[in-house]
C-alpha cells in the first residue's frame, strides 16, 4: 500500500471518530479498551513481520479513530468559567452581574436592537473580580451604536442559551441553537443589559499584544468596508445595490424582505451568503478565466490573492476563513494540474479545520456544504464536462454553468434533509443565475472600489454590474412565481 493511501485512511479514521462522538456518546471505559486493543494490536503484528501488515495498519486505524473521539468529547464537554454565573437567580430574580471585555464580532442589527459578540476578560461580582476569558453573545439597543474592537462593561443576567422554535406538536424541528453557537465558542447569552457609556477606555492597555493587534487589523478592515459599501450605494441603485454588497460582503440586512422570499423559494439563497460553495465557484471561476492570460502558476498565485482579498474584504469572519481555506486547497488541487487525485489534499484540509473545531462537522451545516461543493467539482464536475464535451465552450460559459449543476446535484440531498424541502426550480434557476455569479461580483468590485476613488467611475462600472444583477434578479423573482 503507498504511503498517500495510508495516510488517507489515518485521515479518514479521525474523521470518523470525530462523527461518531458527535452522534453517540463515547464512554471513557470504550476510549480506554479501545486504546489498550489498538496499541497491542500494534505491539503484537509490528514486532511479528510474518502477520499480514494490514492488521498493523488496523492498530493504527483504531488509535486515529479513538483520537478523534477524544478530541471531540474535549471540545463538546469544555467547561466555561462564566457557568458558574449563567442562570444564577436569588429567589424569584436574577442574580446581574458585571462584564467587563470589548466588542469581537462586527454588531449586526436585529429589529430594534444591535446583536455582538464580546470576548469577555473579567467578571464583577459584588466586591470579587474574575478573570475569564471566554465569550458573550449581547443583544442590547440601537443606541448607543457601537463597534468592533469597542471596550465595553455590561451589566445584567448571564443566561445559558436555549433552542429556538416549537417543542411538541408542531410537526417542527426546532433549531439548535445551543450547539449553534457552541460551535462558535459561545456558551452564554446576555440581554438587554446596562451599558456603561463611561466605560474607562483605557482598559485597552490590559489586553495582550496579539489582541490589540488583532482589534487594530480588523478596526481598518472594517472601516473599509464600510466605505467600499457606502460606495456601492452610491455607484448602484436599489434593490441591485443591496444584492451586490450582499454577494461580495455577506450584508444582507438592506435586502428587501419579497426579494429574500424570492431567493427563498427558488433554492438560491445561498447566492446571498458568503458561503463555500460561492467561493469554490468564485475561485474555479477566477482561475479558469486567469488560464487563457497568464501560464497556470501564475493564474493560481493570482486567484490565491482574489480569494485572499475577497476574505479580507467580508471581515474575515470564522465561516468565511473557513470556506477560504476550503477554495485555496481547491485552487491548490486545480490549479498546478499536476496532482492525479485531490482526494489527500481535501481530507487533509478537513480533518485540519475539524482538529481546530471538532463540532463544525455534524453542527455546521456550512461546513457540510462547503465539502459537498468540493466533491461535486472535483468528481461529479469532470465526468459531466467529459460527457458534453461536443457542446461549445462559449468562452467560460459552460466551464461555469456544469461547475454549478455538479455543486448543486451534490448539495441537493443536505439541502432536503436540513431545510425539509425541495424548489423544483432550483437547478434551473441556478444554472441561468449563477454562471453570472462571478461577473457581478468582479463588476460590484469595481464599481465600489471606483466609487471611493472617482464617484462617476464607480458609476460607470456600477452601470454594468446594474446590468447584469438586474437580469439575475429579474430571473430569481419569475422562478419564484412557479
Amino acid at each position: 500500500m503507498h504511503k498517500s493511501q495510508i495516510f488517507f485512511y489515518l485521515l479518514a479514521a479521525f474523521l470518523v471518530g470525530i462523527f461518531t462522538a458527535s452522534v453517540f456518546n463515547v464512554s471513557q471505559v470504550f476510549i480506554y479498551v479501545g486504546l489498550i486493543a489498538a496499541i497491542g494490536c500494534i505491539g503484537v503484528f509490528g514486532y511479528n513481520k510474518n502477520f499480514n501488515a494490514r492488521l498493523l495498519l488496523a492498530g493504527f486505524l483504531g488509535i486515529a479513530f479513538l483520537f478523534g473521539v477524544i478530541r471531540f468529547n474535549s471540545a463538546n464537554f469544555d467547561k466555561s468559567r462564566l457557568d458558574i454565573f449563567t442562570d444564577v437567580k436569588a429567589g424569584q430574580k436574577e442574580v446581574e452581574f458585571i462584564v467587563d471585555g470589548y466588542i469581537d464580532s462586527e454588531p449586526v442589527n436585529r429589529g430594534s436592537g444591535q446583536q455582538f459578540v464580546v470576548a469577555a476578560k473579567e467578571v464583577i461580582a459584588g466586591d470579587k473580580r474574575v478573570a475569564v476569558k471566554d465569550k458573550i453573545i449581547i443583544t442590547t439597543n440601537s443606541f448607543p451604536k457601537l463597534n468592533y474592537g469597542d471596550m465595553i462593561s455590561a451589566r445584567g443576567a448571564l443566561r445559558k442559551p436555549t433552542n429556538i422554535g416549537p417543542s411538541t406538536g408542531s410537526g417542527q424541528d426546532e433549531f439548535d441553537y445551543v450547539t449553534y453557537l457552541k460551535k462558535e465558542g459561545i456558551r452564554t447569552t446576555m440581554f438587554y443589559p446596562e451599558i456603561d457609556p463611561a466605560y474607562d477606555t483605557m482598559q485597552y492597555h490590559k489586553l495582550g499584544r496579539l489582541e490589540k493587534a488583532k482589534i487594530s487589523l480588523y478596526r481598518k478592515i472594517f472601516a473599509v468596508k464600510n466605505k467600499f459599501e457606502g460606495s456601492v450605494n452610491r455607484s448602484v441603485s436599489e434593490p441591485n445595490a443591496a444584492f451586490i454588497n450582499g454577494i461580495l460582503l455577506g450584508t444582507r440586512q438592506n435586502i428587501p424582505g419579497d426579494l429574500k422570499d424570492a431567493f427563498n423559494k427558488t433554492g438560491t439563497t445561498h447566492i446571498l451568503a458568503i458561503s463555500g460553495y460561492n467561493i469554490m465557484i468564485i475561485s474555479w471561476a477566477v482561475l479558469e478565466v486567469l488560464i487563457f492570460f497568464f501560464r497556470r502558476r501564475v493564474a493560481f498565485w493570482l486567484s490565491v490573492f482574489v480569494v485572499v482579498l475577497f476574505t479580507i474584504l467580508t471581515g474575515a469572519s470564522a465561516s468565511v476563513v473557513r470556506a477560504s481555506i476550503m477554495g485555496l486547497f481547491l485552487l491548490l488541487a486545480r490549479g498546478y494540474g499536476r496532482i492525479y487525485d485531490p482526494k489527500n489534499l481535501i481530507i487533509l484540509a478537513g480533518a485540519a479545520m475539524v482538529w481546530f473545531n471538532p463540532l463544525s462537522m455534524v453542527f455546521d451545516i456550512g461546513f457540510q456544504l462547503s465539502f459537498a461543493a468540493v466533491l461535486g467539482l472535483i468528481y461529479l464536475y469532470p465526468y459531466i464536462d467529459s460527457k458534453l464535451k461536443r457542446l461549445p465552450k462559449f468562452g467560460t460559459l459552460k466551464e461555469i454553468t456544469l461547475m454549478t449543476i455538479s455543486a448543486q446535484l451534490v448539495v441537493a440531498p443536505l439541502l432536503i434533509y436540513y431545510f425539509k424541502n425541495f424548489s423544483f426550480v432550483s437547478l434551473p434557476a441556478n444554472v441561468l443565475v449563477a454562471p453570472f455569479l462571478p461577473a457581478a461580483m468582479l463588476l460590484g468590485f469595481l464599481a465600489g472600489l471606483g466609487g471611493m476613488v472617482f464617484l462617476p467611475l464607480g458609476q460607470l462600472f456600477g452601470w454594468f454590474a446594474w446590468a447584469i444583477t438586474g437580469y439575475q434578479l429579474s430571473v430569481v423573482k419569475l422562478f419564484s412565481v412557479l
